[in-house]
């Protein structure tokens, strides 16, 4: 956790992103980010995402959630880290990493769906999303 809040220091990305969840297992089958500012856009997201359980508590008076999906995947070895924000024109660009298994890796034969969802403090306008190409 230091290290990820130091790099974020020195690439002058905000430590305030909170993991809200990440995992292996959604119901959204295809790549998706999605921004929530109000509890009624959360709680669409986040039965969308698991319709089984309820959504996590979010203080939407001071934050807003950001979301990236990368949809089904056919093993496992995939996944995604939301890494970073950034200020371009008034505009928030959430930045995000997408790994996946190198060529010939002997993988799990399974169908996973990686994701995760930060709360960040809220703020009006645009968001756009942007792969960081490793």
């Amino acid at each position: 956790m230091i290290v990820l809040v130091l790099m974020a220091a020195l690439q002058g990305l905000s430590p305030a992103m909170k993991t809200i969840e990440r995992g292996q297992s959604s119901w959204i089958d295809a790549p998706r980010q999605a921004v929530a500012r109000t509890p009624e856009e959360w709680v669409t997201l986040y039965r969308a995402h698991n319709p089984d359980k309820p959504p996590p508590a979010v203080d939407f008076s001071k934050d807003m959630v950001l979301a990236v999906f990368l949809g089904s995947r056919s093993t496992a070895g995939y996944g995604v880290d939301i890494i970073g924000m950034k200020d371009v024109n008034g505009a928030l660009v959430v930045q995000y990493r997408q790994t996946q298994p190198p060529p010939g890796a002997i993988t799990a034969q399974v169908i996973t769906s990686p994701y995760q969802m930060v709360a960040v403090p809220a703020r009006a306008g645009d968001v756009t999303f942007e792969k960081v190409v490793q």
